[in-house]
């Protein structure tokens, strides 16, 4: 493997740690290290990798964010609660540092529904809430873990 090459797969692997540990770009790093290595290839095979690694990372940010949705709102679950959640989970990203995005979120899913159906039915809500962030969380995993195989197929090939 070429000093290239090794930095990518650094960069590929904490892309993919950054995707379950969000405090890094996880999906962002993974692409532009498939970047920086079609860059330095040069060859046809290199771009090819490059835009199916970018394929696979746009259609797994698309669904990693309409098929959780789609479940909150089958959960009866309304989007100023998720928006409530989201804005907790900024809040708490830079308050408590690693942990506080999802905490963030439960406890701004949790307070939007108890102030909207009261404190027994906010709880079933909230872990429906989680399950979603939990399959968001997987789907970009997925999409990045393709995309790390696929650059390995082209470091293979060329």
């Amino acid at each position: 493997m070429s000093p290239v090459e090794v930095l990518v797969a650094l960069m590929l692997a904490v892309g993919v740690v950054g995707i379950l540990v969000p405090i890094l770009p996880g999906s962002v790093l993974v692409l532009a290290g498939v970047l920086i290595w079609a860059l330095d290839t040069g060859s046809a095979t290199g771009w090819a990798v490059f835009g199916i690694a970018a394929a696979l990372l746009v259609v797994g940010t698309v669904v990693k964010y309409a098929v959780p949705g789609r479940r909150l709102q089958g959960a009866g679950i309304p989007a100023s609660t998720q928006w409530a959640g989201a804005g907790a989970a900024v809040v708490g990203f830079f308050v408590i540092p690693v942990v506080g995005l999802f905490l963030g979120f439960v406890v701004g899913v949790y307070a939007a529904e108890r102030h909207r159906v009261g404190a027994a039915a906010a709880w079933p809500s909230t872990k429906a809430a989680l399950r979603a962030v939990g399959l968001s969380i997987v789907i970009e995993l997925v999409a990045a873990l393709l995309a790390v195989a696929a650059w390995v197929v082209g470091v293979v090939v060329t």
